[in-house]
């Protein structure tokens, strides 16, 4: 039997999220939650496990009452940038168009993003983005994804994959790295120079340098073709990067079809897709990512139908979308306006913000769930029960966040 190092005890609730879960979260009472190391061991009574555990030397961690459940897994995010757009932020939340942002010299999108990237040292962008990680740390996020995408050449977006590497290892959240070379297209040279930059110079030097585990693409309207996006995906897979895109956010091109063609790890935004679609999503085990938080920051015209995406039987994950226009560290936040705007049930978007998230990122085996054998990456609200994520607006600060087992916040100070 595993040595208990650690019990989670006096718990007013305990979600698993396992797939087998009932009501998706398996919420449990009167249970602990025993640790062995870096993983978990099992949940059962405190009768059950003394039964067959000596738990005399295991460190004791008081949930106060609270919610025990996964940490969160934030599996769609780009955050890695330098300062802000808030001016052209306030310019849009007051109606203004981009063309008259762009008529009073307000940098807008992600060109100017690239711009200010380019000028920032790797230091500057370590410093800032572990700032944004202690926040999202706070709010029981345990494990990121981190996409590049706003360098537009070679040396920016490998400073920016070289910054994920280091954050990997300098604080405790969990960085997931995905290229996103074809986010946007530079100013400075035509599209197919860019195109044959990605190919040639980019993919071959991100393997080479083990930099990223999934190669990511934007497949919109004015944005990635579909032929040129599966292109640049297959030219990844040769180089071992898996199968990410963002599509259907804006207009309706075909991407969500491409993504169950290349089998892709996951397709995000989806505003835009067809329900036709939905049984090639499906069949395919294509995650649907999706940020209400976006379709928030954006006012979007056409917010992602999110009931009729579960009803078809899809897995989907929710995320942040942290990024310049969209600045959020709260996964609680995105949970509230799920089951708000988007119809999910506290259970389905609980359930799409840990197993299912963790399944977008290729690591619904190790992550996502409080299940024997899986990682301990755990955290604790002072919440009596889990419906309190959804009802209490604006609130969603963890009193404790363990990763692989080790306490790495408590009463709001991160522990390195």
């Amino acid at each position: 039997m595993p040595r208990i190092t650690a019990l989670i005890e006096n718990a007013g609730q305990v979600l698993t999220c396992a797939a087998n879960a009932p009501d998706l979260v398996g919420a449990q009472t009167d249970v602990v939650v025993a640790l062995s190391h870096d993983t978990i061991a099992t949940i059962g009574t405190r009768a059950e496990l003394a039964a067959v555990h000596d738990l005399s030397a295991a460190e004791r961690i008081d949930a106060g009452g609270g919610v025990v459940m996964p940490g969160f897994v934030d599996c769609h995010t780009h955050l890695i940038f330098h300062k802000s757009r808030v001016e052209e932020y306030a310019q849009r939340v007051r109606g203004h168009t981009s063309a008259e942002i762009g008529a009073m010299g307000i940098p807008m999108g992600i060109s100017a993003t690239a711009q200010m990237m380019r000028e920032a040292t790797g230091e500057q962008l370590v410093e800032s983005a572990t700032e944004r990680l202690d926040k999202m740390l706070s709010f029981g996020t345990t494990t990121v994804e981190s996409k590049s995408g706003y360098g537009l050449n070679t040396a920016t977006e490998l400073k920016t994959l070289e910054v994920a590497r280091t954050l990997a290892g300098s604080q405790p959240i969990e960085i997931v790295s995905t290229f996103l070379g074809a986010h946007e297209f530079p100013g400075d040279r035509s599209r197919e120079s860019y195109i044959t930059e990605i190919l040639e110079e980019m993919i071959p030097e991100v393997a080479r340098r083990n930099l990223a585990e999934f190669n990511d693409v934007y497949c919109d309207q004015g944005y990635y073709t579909v032929a040129e996006s599966r292109t640049i995906l297959k030219r990844g897979k040769e180089y071992g990067l898996k199968v990410k895109i963002h599509t259907d956010a804006y207009s309706h091109i075909g991407g969500s079809t491409l993504a169950a063609e290349l089998e892709a790890v996951s397709a995000d935004h989806m505003n835009y897709t067809d329900a036709a679609e939905y049984p090639l999503l499906r069949d395919a085990g294509v995650v649907c990512v999706v940020m209400p938080a976006l379709d928030f920051a954006v006012h979007h015209v056409r917010p992602f139908n999110g009931r009729a995406m579960l009803d078809a039987g899809i897995t989907v994950a929710l995320a942040t979308d942290m990024c310049p226009g969209c600045w959020l560290e709260s996964m609680p936040f995105v949970i509230q306006l799920a089951c708000r705007l988007y119809k999910f049930s506290p259970a389905e978007a609980i359930r799409a913000s840990t197993l299912h998230a963790a399944m977008a990122l290729d690591r619904g085996d190790r992550l996502g769930s409080l299940e024997a054998g899986k990682q301990a990456d755990i955290a604790i609200f002072p919440y009596s029960r889990y419906e309190d994520m959804a009802y209490r607006l604006g609130r969603g600060q963890a009193s404790h966040v363990l990763k692989a087992g080790k306490v790495v916040l408590a009463a709001g100070t991160v522990m390195r």
